[in-house]
């Protein structure tokens, strides 16, 4: 089996592309995703948040949610909104926000490769939020919400791609949030093969974001081969429908920290705890830090830079234990603060980068956080490197940035 194959996408049709594309399902909440559905009768959030065209208080886990998933993307279909691809084809997917430019392409990705590692993985997955993906790729048999993936350096796929994109492209949009979206199809038999081999040579490709969706098609192939009607041959259940940029230009933000109290301590004793593992002095201005162990805290309205002291920067060789997010762990918010596992430990939150460092100023000064932590993001690297471990990242590491949008290639599995 190929690690990456071209599949028959099902995409929007000629000047259709603006009335469907949405953001991810994951995005928006419910509330939300009626009020940017509003009007927009063929919003691929009426497929991806079904709920908001039921019942409002309808448990959005509920069997008619994922019936009316299923109705809507046939309804879609049935117009013409969508159309499928006649064969199988790569496509080429660039994204624009701001100055971040990344493009790559669009592929079904292995499960197989997935099931053995070679698509590589660094989050743990909550049941829950995998068996609401399982529900709604078994009952609309697409797959409509993209993996994202990094490759690693690979000169030949990179000029295929800025190749193609020299052409006229198939579909160009800017949705509402700013972010252009702009599609190229390719469907020449010898750049598909070409780009099919060279795949196949890569060593691995890493899971930057979409992990439940990932496992997910992983457990409805492993159900669907089971089925006595399953021959030796390929089905479309056996790939999963990805987005692979290169990894050099990936950006990841910042995800930064909020604590809601400081564990017992007053403001004078915490800063005398923080200063044994820190040197700390106060900042006129936020403080958004440029370089590994520096970062930035917030507390009675005052910003402080946070250095790690040198003594304790160790030639650690384990990827995890190496990361800025895991010493501030490590040295301040499970020793002085008390929360050793921030997964399940209601006291601590997390704020994308996105959202800059008002978004910090404002859950402190509003009374409901104690402190924060501005952290230096994850690097790329950083994210391969834990991967290539087979280790995970600590929750809410990476905050990519821009998000893929729902409905410009799916994938059916029928």
């Amino acid at each position: 089996m190929n690690l990456m194959s071209p599949i028959r996408g099902l995409r929007p049709a000629t000047g259709r592309a603006d009335d469907v594309i949405a953001p991810p399902y994951d995005v928006l909440n419910t509330a939300e995703a009626r009020e940017r559905a509003e009007g927009k009768p063929w919003s691929f959030l009426h497929i991806s948040k079904p709920e908001i065209d039921l019942p409002e208080g309808t448990d959005p886990y509920s069997p008619e949610v994922y019936a009316k998933a299923a109705e809507n993307l046939n309804q879609l279909i049935q117009e013409g909104i969508l159309k499928q691809d006649e064969t199988p084809c790569y496509y080429v997917y660039r994204l624009i926000m701001d100055d971040i430019i990344q493009t790559g392409i669009v592929a079904g990705a292995s499960v197989d490769d997935y099931d053995t590692n070679r698509i590589r993985k660094h989050e743990y997955t909550r049941p829950v939020k995998e068996d609401d993906r399982v529900r709604q790729i078994d009952a609309t048999n697409a797959q409509t919400g993209p993996v994202l993936l990094a490759y690693p350096d690979a000169p030949v796929v990179d000029k295929i791609i800025a190749d193609a994109s020299n052409a006229t492209a198939d579909m160009d949009v800017t949705a509402d949030d700013g972010i252009q979206h702009t599609l190229w199809v390719i469907d020449d038999d010898a750049v598909i093969q070409q780009l099919t081999d060279e795949f196949n040579a890569m060593e691995a490709l890493y899971i930057a974001d979409g992990h439940h969706r990932s496992a997910s098609a992983s457990r409805i192939c492993a159900t669907r081969r089971e089925h006595p009607d399953q021959t030796t041959d390929e089905a479309p259940w056996d790939y999963f429908l990805t987005v692979a940029f290169p990894h050099h230009e990936m950006k990841i933000f910042d995800y930064n920290r909020v604590i809601t109290d400081l564990n017992g301590l007053s403001s004078d004793a915490f800063i005398e705890r923080i200063s044994q593992h820190f040197s700390i002095e106060k900042s006129d201005t936020p403080v958004k830090p440029t370089q590994s162990l520096v970062y930035g805290m917030y507390m009675d309205k005052q910003w402080y830079r946070l250095k790690l002291n040198n003594d304790l920067i160790t030639s650690d060789d384990n990827p995890v234990a190496k990361l800025d997010i895991s010493r501030l762990a490590h040295y301040l918010i499970d020793p002085i603060l008390g929360i050793s596992d921030p997964r399940t430990d209601n006291r601590i939150d997390f704020v994308g980068g996105i959202r800059g460092l008002e978004g910090l100023e404002k859950r402190v000064d509003s009374g409901e956080m104690a402190v924060a932590f501005s952290i230096f993001a994850t690097r790329m690297e950083d994210l391969m490197s834990v991967a290539d471990n087979n280790d995970v990242m600590p929750p809410k590491s990476t905050w990519f940035e821009p998000k893929l949008a729902d409905g410009i290639v799916s994938h059916l599995i029928k």
